[in-house]
């Protein structure tokens, strides 16, 4: 939905409907090999690059404040998009741009790798994924460890796996709706006709609005907030079982 640059869907379940008749359901899974791979690796990056920063920023009693959280975060964010998620976002995006094009131009993943490192385009729109990724993180880790340590001061354990799960469905609702404009913005950069349409990010978000108002910042946010909530569930459930694990070993 945020490539499109005509009111094809009115809605995400008219865009599901239509991807359904036309490309059958083989097509809600185009480009899910690198999206697996990525976020497989950049999940790894994120978390190791938080909580080394995060325990360098601890005051002497062991404190973190809200600044720093989102410090940490947004450092985290940084790193895991210029090393991981501008590669695999942008194999991604040309996939599934390609898919609705008339003529296909990759036969498919491996195809569209080496389609992109010959045009010399993998870290093409870095600066956009580096800034979503950079406020994802930001946004989502001090929301998750505000929410956590109003739970651990309430109940006087630590959390469990299903206060994990709960805590991080509501940090990606708050992430979703403040950082989706920089996700658009990451999105449309990434697509196929971004070297011809756009000089620059700002250049791109202007062109948005202009085209189709403001609210066309956060196009999309509904099943990106489907995606974010059990996305971020799941991983920080896992993450506060493994570290659980950790901690008694």
């Amino acid at each position: 939905m945020q490539l499109q640059t005509t009111h094809q869907y009115s809605n995400p379940l008219a865009c599901f409907r239509h991807t359904i008749q036309t490309q059958g359901p083989q097509g809600l899974y185009r480009g899910l090999p690198p999206m697996l791979l990525g976020n497989a690796l950049k999940a790894g990056v994120r978390f190791l690059t938080y909580d080394t920063i995060k325990e360098q920023l601890r005051d002497p009693q062991g404190r973190l404040t809200m600044p720093r959280m989102m410090c940490a975060g947004m450092c985290a964010g940084v790193v895991e998009g210029g090393l991981v998620v501008a590669p695999t976002e942008a194999l991604k995006t040309r996939l599934i741009h390609d898919h609705c094009m008339p003529k296909q131009k990759y036969s498919g993943a491996i195809d569209c790798l080496k389609e992109v490192l010959r045009e010399g385009g993998l870290y093409r729109g870095v600066g956009p994924v580096m800034a979503r990724q950079g406020a994802n993180s930001c946004v989502r880790f001090a929301a998750y460890d505000s929410l956590k340590q109003i739970v651990v001061g309430y109940t006087g354990t630590q959390v469990t796996g299903v206060q994990a799960f709960a805590l991080g469905m509501c940090a990606g609702v708050v992430t979703v709706y403040t950082t989706m404009p920089l996700d658009v913005v990451k999105t449309r950069m990434q697509g196929l006709s971004a070297a011809g349409a756009y000089r620059s990010s700002v250049h791109c978000a202007v062109s948005v609005v202009r085209q189709d108002g403001i609210w066309a910042l956060w196009r999309g946010a509904t099943p990106r907030l489907a995606r974010l909530m059990f996305s971020g569930a799941i991983v920080f459930a896992v993450y506060e079982q493994v570290m659980k694990l950790l901690r008694e070993k």
